[in-house]
């Protein structure tokens, strides 16, 4: 079994994300201004989707200094399940104008599997 802090920190922002269906795509959206493609890691097993990085303060500024801090600086990630059985193999993602963007081909048959009964179990 995996610890807590693991799979979440309190230091960690979470993203907000956009999750649509277009065509035979599952599209998910994030906005990531300040975030480069090298401060992202992307990962998908079976049908949870993970995305984490880190958005890095080009200044530091003095805490007496703030009238307002609303944006978030510093690590952030977020998981979601999947709804539809996706092709894994054939994940795309890009980055335009601070706007992530990850396509993955839904699957169009489902699997199936016939089960067998085993003696003595």
């Amino acid at each position: 079994m995996l610890e807590q802090e693991n799979w979440f920190s309190q230091d960690e922002g979470e993203l907000s994300l956009d999750v649509f269906r277009d065509g035979d795509d599952l599209v998910i959206r994030s906005l990531l201004a300040g975030v480069t493609q090298d401060d992202l890691d992307i990962s998908l097993h079976d049908d949870l989707l993970t995305i984490r990085g880190d958005r890095k303060s080009t200044r530091t500024i003095q805490e007496k200094d703030w009238v307002t801090q609303e944006c978030y600086w510093g690590a952030f990630s977020r998981s979601l399940v999947l709804p539809f059985d996706v092709d894994s193999e054939h994940v795309n993602a890009s980055m335009e104008n601070g706007i992530l963007e990850i396509r993955i081909p839904i699957q169009k048959q489902k699997k199936s599997v016939q089960v067998r009964f085993v003696e003595g179990r």
